[in-house]
């Protein structure tokens, strides 16, 4: 089969094995087992929702990728984004040297960026699975479905099930989902097929006004929207405004009271602007470890 090639160059630090090691233990993902130096997914690009199948390697300053079909600006732009280097990641450093917290942080986890899902629109879909059920059982849930509705895509010999663009998921029933969530899934594919759903609208947003439009979908509250915005989207300066794992953290790190208000907390967010998605994912990652979704 014929593959397609680019690179990818870091801004500032960045680990590839960092991230590799994160998604190997992160189910909400569709990873194909790794072998320790590659990482290996197939999805329906953002760009044009066909399936493409995606390897990355690490390479010095960077990361090389082959895709299993020509990969235009758009395609390089989403591989970009789910790793997160599409941000210059220079003055994050800086942050951890005024922030002790967050620099031991960056310490223990150095070069660790956000691992995006493949598109907002499938962390929408997840955001929907998982509520109210367990990880194991959404991971599962989310396979079924990508195996019944997706497109097979073979990235290095092993033949993958992509998860179904939103057109396919527009009018498809027996989902093995609740009825009200089937209805949301319906509700997200109108929203991603109107361009609402996507990363380059979400990020032509501020951050408040992206978080308030997400709620404003079928079945997204105020968790679902900051996952979708942070790790959908790959937005790296925004907060989630009601997130209680993620408080909690900050409140046994950072001694808050148990009271603590949300204000609180984003005005400790505050200080680590322009990446407050950085932050809190290094937070999340570290302290609940990758199955934290």
């Amino acid at each position: 089969m014929t593959t397609h090639g680019f690179t990818l160059t870091a801004e500032g630090p960045f680990d590839f094995g960092a991230s590799l090691r994160f998604v190997e233990e992160w189910p909400a993902t569709s990873v194909l087992p790794s072998d320790g130096r590659a990482l290996r997914f197939a999805y329906c690009a953002e760009s044009d929702w066909l399936p493409i199948g995606v390897t990355v390697t690490g390479v010095r300053g960077g990361v090389s990728v082959a895709t299993t079909r020509a990969a235009g600006p758009g395609i390089r732009g989403e591989v970009a984004r789910i790793l997160s280097l599409d941000v210059d990641g220079a003055g994050f450093a800086k942050l951890g040297e005024a922030d002790p917290v967050l620099g031991d942080l960056q310490r223990r986890r150095p070069g660790l960026r956000p691992v995006c899902f493949w598109s907002p629109w499938e962390a929408a879909c997840w955001a929907m699975i998982v509520q109210r059920s367990s990880m194991i059982t959404a991971s599962r849930i989310k396979q079924r479905i990508a195996e019944r509705y997706g497109a097979p895509v073979t990235v290095d010999g092993r033949t993958y099930a992509a998860f179904p663009p939103p057109v396919t998921l527009l009018e498809a029933g027996g989902l093995g989902l609740p009825a009200q969530k089937e209805e949301w899934v319906r509700g997200l594919a109108r929203a991603a097929l109107d361009g609402l759903l996507t990363a380059e609208h979400l990020r032509s947003l501020g951050p408040e006004e992206a978080l308030a439009e997400l709620r404003g979908l079928p079945g997204v509250g105020p968790f679902s929207a900051g996952l979708i915005l942070i790790r959908g989207a790959g937005a790296p300066d925004a907060f989630p405004g009601d997130e209680p794992r993620l408080f909690a953290i900050l409140r046994e790190v950072y001694g808050l009271p148990e009271d603590a208000p949300p204000a609180a907390y984003r005005r400790l967010a505050d200080s680590w602007r322009p990446y407050r998605s950085w932050a809190s994912f290094l937070f999340r990652a570290s302290t609940y470890g990758a199955m934290d979704p």
